[in-house]
């Protein structure tokens, strides 16, 4: 798009409420800003992603172009049914009153829109995705991380970050993962993201790995979790044989969340 003026009054105000919210935001807090209902913002985020002015992704959107988080929007609009039932799966190991971390991963995106359901939680996030979700939402108390910001990823990382973590007591980490090895274990694209999630391990009673199937056939540099402190995994196919029977070694359970109708 390269012409503001061919924008209608309503779409430039999602706009600059997208660009308020630091590029990327939910439907309903488009909603709640400019006073509209939803069906309203979805709307005009359609007409908004037919210029290609935003990005249409999974309960929002983000603003298209160079101050976009091209990374993450590329990867949240991939798989979205799979990663949608995995979410489901995981908010089932939620309870209410519960505290957790979510990561900056694309699952565990899914993975906050399903735990606007609980309430009480004290989430404990490095992504602005999943701060944005949940806070000031059924009585939950969100902390979010400090440290270096990574825009590509919509996140904070660094020595900040997980020494902020290491003061909470988790019921339980969510974690993402950019690939699954038979050898490994998880694994990270990011040295970063991949010490977080060893941090967030050690300070969780249960950790549980969400990982749409197309990340088995995936690999990646860094080490992520000590095998043997990951509880579950949460996909949407089986693993195979080689990966299943490492799991097993591991003793991680492995859960496959079911299509549905829907899919």
């Amino acid at each position: 798009m390269s012409d503001s003026l061919s924008l209608s009054h309503r779409e430039m105000e999602l706009m600059d409420a997208l660009r308020r919210l630091g590029g990327s935001a939910r439907s309903a807090e488009l909603a709640k800003m400019l006073d509209v209902s939803e069906e309203t913002v979805r709307r005009t985020i359609k007409a908004l992603s037919k210029a290609g002015a935003v990005q249409r992704v999974h309960g929002g959107a983000f603003l298209a172009g160079p101050h976009s988080s091209t990374s993450f929007a590329r990867r949240i609009s991939e798989n979205q049914k799979e990663k949608a039932r995995i979410a489901a799966l995981a908010a089932g190991y939620v309870r209410d009153g519960m505290a957790l971390f979510l990561d900056v991963g694309s699952t565990t995106a899914f993975v906050a829109e399903e735990l606007r359901q609980k309430s009480d939680l004290t989430v404990v996030t490095n992504a602005i995705g999943a701060a944005q979700t949940l806070a000031n939402h059924n009585g939950n108390r969100v902390h979010f991380l400090g440290g270096e910001m990574q825009s590509n990823e919509r996140g904070t990382f660094g020595f900040v970050a997980e020494q902020q973590l290491r003061r909470f007591a988790l019921d339980l980490a969510i974690l993402s993962a950019d690939a699954l090895s038979a050898k490994q274990g998880v694994l990270y694209h990011s040295a970063d993201e991949a010490q977080l999630a060893r941090v967030a391990a050690d300070c969780a009673q249960k950790v549980a790995v969400a990982l749409a199937h197309p990340k088995f056939a995936e690999t990646a540099p860094h080490c992520g979790p000590e095998p043997r402190r990951i509880s579950v995994l949460l996909t949407d196919q089986d693993p195979g044989k080689k990966l299943s029977a490492a799991l097993i070694g591991w003793g991680v359970q492995t859960e496959v969340a079911q299509s549905g109708k829907a899919d």
